[in-house]
């Protein structure tokens, strides 16, 4: 009766995820002689891995006598949650040798997200052999998080054989290939397509939608291919299956409406949201900026604030963005300092791009320069690219061999970068350098990519170069 009861206690700390009482329980668990008696011990250290107790949780999992399947997934889950999937994979040869256990689904479907944070696709690859011996090899829970390793590892066609090889499918593993190949779409081109055709066979197959993630899945895939008739007929499936309420849903939306350049949507949605979180107020602070709208995402990030919604890293990208487009230095520098001093967050390459871009345009070169020299990452290519623009458009034409002569040293490949090296050399009178480039061009057989436009005409799209 009273293990019972400490049962009912520990599960509802759980829940609540309130540590100390979980403490005060074990004490009390100890005093009472019953520490031992299963199934309290996976009871606590369930609740420790719950409350991120990491270090409690491994110290009560190392003092456990007998360790059973449920206890490796607790702890191993414990690990996961606490960003330490490198100790969940260090930690499978005690399980099978020292233990003498052989992984159950739980178990299995554990390390295959460890290998998926870490992007440790050797580990995973042995992990699936054993999964494929085991009795375990149709669950569809597991199979999906395999799908999942894949595809965040970065190899799609190997999630696409584990989902083929999958006889009886439900909306788990749909779900997780129809979301993976949404993912990869910024890596690896025809991905987007790839899920809309696999969201269609889904629907065809007349499977259920359980996951609301397969909806903004693929609303984010109609997004990054700006296809906006196939993400409006979304859309109109999500209210008919009545999700229009999901706030991730409705992220989604305001981020493929301002995508697709309906700006107006994007807003009428974002207007129509019940509740917003970061993400919402992000996507149409980043929506309006790209528009051109820059005094109106400034507008809505100071809504944001009184609205009492801390900002992440991608607010800033794009408020400073905004900034760039209209030449706003003195707010750009405040953002970007706002964003260290006021909320913790490290600028990225992506922030230190914008403003470098914000301070270039606006003719603040040697501003722009000492930043570049002092910012605490190696600029890529484009980044040089945009500085070199910048000392053209402004005619710096000393900066400009500068920055044209680093860039060189860098061996470019985009085929725009070697227009701007050429221009910039020709106009300091440099034709010997002009001539370099040139016979670089001709070497790597560098041609300028023509620009094409699509036009959608019916159900058919023509493309004009």
């Amino acid at each position: 009766m009273l293990i019972s009861y400490y049962l009912y206690k520990l599960q509802l700390c759980a829940r609540r995820q309130v540590p100390l009482t979980a403490k005060n329980l074990h004490a009390q668990i100890i005093k009472t002689g019953l520490d031992q008696c299963d199934p309290l011990p996976n009871s606590l250290l369930d609740v420790y891995g719950k409350c991120r107790l990491v270090q409690d949780a491994l110290h009560m999992f190392d003092q456990m006598p007998h360790r059973d399947l449920v206890s490796w997934a607790s702890i191993l889950t414990a690990l996961n949650q606490a960003n330490l999937p490198h100790l969940s994979l260090s930690m499978l040869p005690t399980m099978l040798r020292h233990d003498g256990l052989e992984p159950d689904h739980f178990v299995l479907a554990t390390l295959f997200k460890a290998c998926a944070r870490l992007d440790a696709i050797r580990q995973g690859k042995q992990v699936h052999a054993r999964f494929l011996l085991s009795p375990f090899r149709d669950d569809s829970v597991v199979n999906s998080s395999l799908i999942n390793m894949y595809v965040k590892c970065g190899l799609p066609d190997d999630a696409r054989a584990v989902f083929n090889s999958i006889s009886l499918k439900n909306s788990v593993p749909w779900t997780a290939m129809i979301s993976g190949y949404a993912r990869s779409e910024r890596k690896l081109s025809g991905s987007g397509v790839d899920a809309f055709h696999l969201f269609i066979e889904m629907r065809r197959e007349g499977v259920d939608i359980v996951d609301p993630l397969v909806l903004s899945s693929t609303i984010g895939a109609s997004a990054n291919l700006a296809a906006l008739e196939l993400g409006k007929q979304i859309h109109g499936l999500v209210i008919s299956l009545g999700y229009e309420s999901c706030i991730f849903i409705s992220n989604a939306l305001v981020d493929m409406y301002a995508k697709c350049s309906d700006i107006l949507a994007a807003k009428e949605i974002f207007g129509s949201m019940q509740r917003r979180d970061v993400v919402s107020w992000t996507s149409i602070i980043v929506g309006v900026a790209q528009h051109g709208q820059a005094e109106e995402a400034l507008a809505l990030y100071d809504e944001m604030i009184s609205a009492g919604v801390k900002p992440n890293e991608v607010t800033f990208v794009g408020l400073i963005y905004a900034c760039s487009h209209v030449g706003l230095v003195s707010k750009g520098r405040q953002l970007f300092k706002s964003m260290i001093e006021d909320y913790g967050i490290s600028p990225s390459l992506q922030h230190y791009t914008c403003f470098l871009d914000l301070l270039s345009r606006s003719g603040h070169l040697d501003e722009a320069e000492n930043l570049f020299n002092a910012m605490p990452f190696k600029p890529d290519e484009p980044t040089w690219a945009a500085l070199l623009g910048a000392c053209t458009h402004h005619n710096n034409i000393e900066m400009g061999i500068r920055v044209a002569d680093h860039l060189l040293s860098l061996k470019p490949e985009d085929p725009s970068t070697y227009i701007l090296l050429s221009n910039i050399y020709a106009g300091a009178a440099l034709w010997e350098k002009v001539s370099k480039v040139r016979k670089l061009m001709a070497v790597m057989e560098v041609k300028k990519q023509p620009g094409y436009s699509c036009i959608g005409f019916g159900k058919d799209s023509q493309v004009f170069c």
